[in-house]
């Protein structure tokens, strides 16, 4: 009988998940009571997680899935992550008329998709969480039929990430074919001569997750998708499943393939630089929020990447408490995104900020905080996330990675200062409406202290990070 108690956090989801449809299908003008449902789910299950830390690396199922410190602790930013945002959006989807009893319950599924990916130590496993998470977020982003934008952003999501997935499957396939297995320990005790079909099968796999994470070149869903979906359905978008394929990459490349690090090592630090230039450079032209965020996202990545490329457990750990870091400061922009509202409408162009401080003075210092936060400027939270990757690149003598870095981090800061400089010097346009939603108010004030203060005690959250060891 395999340890049952250590699942018991996928297993409470799924009965959630099941009840809510059901309750949702026979109990008619259910949506909101369906929507607390979930919320209270997701918090009942991060407390089934918290459970959990203590326990010391185990494996399930024969050694085919993981709870181990470093799933337990992605699941758990995970799952907080989820609760804000559905605190964050309740108001926005009624308005919007949003609010069905499938929204949730696509949002848990995806969720549960990404807990299984996080916790896979099996390439099967693995490709079954993703596909769970894939099929949600197809629907969660084409959710608002009446908007044309919404159906083309969930179209283009599907054609294009049934192409990736159809490239992660294949490589796969390689990988079973040249290991005969398909569990990550047994790869790496088969996988001691390097074939050239292991290393195109990590070469498709990492494409494929590259894709998940919209790292360049395999980017080009993101603006459209993360423009046209439902606001809502973009900070899904921007935060959850970026945590899981992170997770999945740590796993993947330093758990069957740490032997073959020459070869698949310039991969991510293409990858990362890529990412990084493209995302400070094209973001300079947009007019959408909501793109930016996705340009802004890309280049983000590239930061969280360039911690991997290191080869090191420090830069493992660096790019952990980058995209830690990364979700707070998302949580906080999409949180003032959605203060935004006028008449039941919701502006999300860069100049609808116009002369924003001379009517919403509190909402502007958030921005502002936060955007200088993005950009990396000290002592703000967003400057020690990027000095962490910095600082473990360089240790490891990647000075040309390093170099790049800082020059993507200062164009980038560019377009984050034209932003204040629209919200403080230019002539006031829209005065928004301030009747928002106590969840709202309450996740943009927790994300802007915690932007500001973080400074004061750093290390506790490197502390905590610094005892997820994966080599």
């Amino acid at each position: 009988m395999e340890n049952l108690e250590l699942i018991v956090p996928e297993i409470f989801i799924s009965i959630a998940i099941m009840f809510l449809l059901i309750l949702g299908v026979f109990k008619k003008n259910s949506s909101i009571l369906v929507y607390n449902l979930a919320t209270i789910s997701l918090i009942l299950l991060l407390a089934l997680i918290y459970n959990l830390s203590s326990i010391s690396d185990t494996s399930l199922f024969n050694e085919s899935y993981k709870i181990d410190k470093l799933s337990n602790f992605m699941k758990f930013l995970m799952i907080i992550s989820g609760i804000f945002v559905m605190l964050t959006s309740s108001k926005y989807l009624q308005i919007n008329k949003l609010n069905k009893i499938e929204y949730p319950v696509l949002v848990l599924s995806s969720i549960l998709g990404m807990m299984v990916m996080i916790s896979s130590n099996d390439l099967i496993v693995f490709y079954m969480g993703l596909e769970l998470q894939s099929l949600s977020l197809y629907v969660l982003a084409s959710f608002n039929r009446e908007n044309l934008l919404s159906t083309e952003s969930g179209l283009k999501y599907f054609v294009l990430s049934a192409l990736s997935s159809g490239l992660l499957l294949y490589g796969c396939s390689l990988i079973y074919g040249f290991s005969e297995t398909t569990n990550f320990n047994i790869i790496l005790d088969n996988s001691n001569e390097i074939q050239y079909g292991l290393i195109f099968g990590v070469v498709f796999i990492i494409v494929g997750l590259a894709f998940k994470i919209s790292a360049v070149p395999f980017h080009m869903w993101a603006p459209d998708v993360y423009q046209g979906s439902p606001t809502s359905v973009t900070i899904l978008f921007a935060i959850l499943p970026k945590i899981a394929a992170l997770t999945v990459f740590i796993r993947f490349l330093y758990v069957p393939f740490i032997n073959m690090i020459d070869q698949w090592q310039l991969i991510i630090v293409f990858l990362s630089i890529a990412s990084m230039i493209f995302g400070a450079v094209a973001a300079i032209g947009q007019t959408n929020l909501k793109r930016l965020v996705a340009y802004s996202s890309i280049g983000h990545m590239g930061y969280a990447l360039a911690g991997l490329a290191t080869g090191t457990n420090q830069g493992i750990q660096s790019s952990i408490t980058y995209m830690s870091i990364y979700l707070v400061m998302n949580l906080a922009f999409f949180s003032c995104l959605f203060m935004l509202r006028k008449n039941d409408d919701y502006y999300e162009k860069i100049e609808d900020l116009s002369g924003l401080s001379k009517n919403h003075p509190l909402l502007a210092f958030s921005f502002l905080i936060i955007l200088f936060s993005l950009a990396g400027i000290p002592p703000l939270a967003g400057f020690f996330a990027k000095f962490y990757v910095f600082m473990s690149v360089i240790e490891e003598s990647m000075y040309f990675l390093a170099v790049v870095g800082l020059l993507s981090t200062v164009i980038a800061a560019f377009y984050y200062l034209r932003i204040i400089k629209i919200i403080y010097f230019d002539p006031e346009k829209h005065k928004y409406e301030t009747n928002h939603s106590v969840g709202l108010k309450i996740t943009l004030i927790l994300s802007t202290l915690f932007i500001i203060v973080y400074f004061i005690y750093p290390s506790g959250l490197t502390e905590i990070v610094s005892k997820i060891n994966v080599i």
